[in-house]
């Protein structure tokens, strides 16, 4: 049984010119694996990974033939069944962490909240808890951060501190929003080589959402590719310039390669088929 299993998921939203389908029928598995999903800006990808945590509010609606974790169906049990399993057993990282974290609240205080409140853990407890995350996200000086706010961390930090954030509860799956896209190209290494290495310590499943290409034919094991709410292609990340789909084929071409020709670079040339 895959750890997550999801058939025929549909997310809608409601507007004044009638109801608008940002993912439509998106069928996918992932198991404790590094699974990628890729596309364009509005394609689904944030949709799809919000939906696994019914994180979809009104005017949205989540409707889907099954949406399974660990055998649970997403779908059947209540909101309060469902808030046991948020943050707990399934973690989400935002996009962007200065988005995330509460400007006016320490550190610290964002990162033991949850054990003190959700798990009745004393304050010195939760704090050594919070202090063993911050380190397990190579974090050099946790107390320091641990007093700080988060204006006060660069955004390389704050990325690590909500990978730490989420991680505390050991998830069994954590979906990961273009985790690395505010960040220079040696943070990201580091923030890749952190995420990396809980996979595979940790066993833990991890759903990737990303627009770059490239990065995620070096860092996941397979690819979901995304066009217009539905998926397109399914393949081996190590595979995925090899892809045979003329739109993951056209994204490939976009591309800017250093050492490459100077000019313009090709436009995508679309097809009504790949939408429907």
């Amino acid at each position: 049984m895959s750890l997550l299993e999801v058939e025929n998921l549909r997310v809608t939203f409601a507007t004044e010119a009638g109801p608008v389908e940002a993912v439509r029928g998106v069928s996918f598995r992932l198991d404790r694996e590094r699974l990628g999903i890729v596309g364009e800006s509005g394609s689904g990808k944030t949709m799809t990974g919000r939906s696994v945590l019914r994180l979809i509010r009104p005017p949205g609606r989540i409707e889907a033939d099954r949406m399974a974790f660990g055998g649970v169906d997403l779908m059947r049990i209540s909101e309060r069944e469902m808030r046991a399993l948020r943050g707990r057993r399934i973690a989400m990282v935002m996009q962007d962490p200065k988005f995330s974290l509460n400007p006016v609240m320490r550190v610290g205080a964002q990162l033991t909240e949850g054990l003190r409140l959700r798990d009745g853990m004393s304050a010195r407890e939760a704090r050594a808890k919070a202090l063993e995350a911050l380190e397990a996200v190579q974090i050099r000086d946790p107390e320091r951060v641990l007093d700080a706010y988060p204006h006060e961390l660069s955004g390389g930090m704050g990325q690590r501190v909500m990978i730490a954030m989420m991680l505390i509860p050991e998830p069994d799956l954590l979906i990961a929003d273009e985790p690395t896209s505010a960040l220079d190209v040696t943070v990201q290494a580091e923030v890749l080589r952190i995420l990396d290495a809980l996979v595979r310590e940790r066993g833990m499943g991890l759903m990737f959402i990303s627009h770059d290409l490239n990065l995620v034919a070096r860092f996941c094991d397979r690819v979901l590719v995304m066009y217009r709410g539905r998926i397109v292609e399914e393949i081996e990340a190590q595979r995925l310039s090899q892809a045979t789909h003329p739109y993951t084929q056209g994204l490939l071409g976009c591309l800017p390669k250093i050492g490459g020709a100077r000019g313009p670079l090709p436009t995508l040339a679309r097809d009504a088929a790949w939408s429907e």
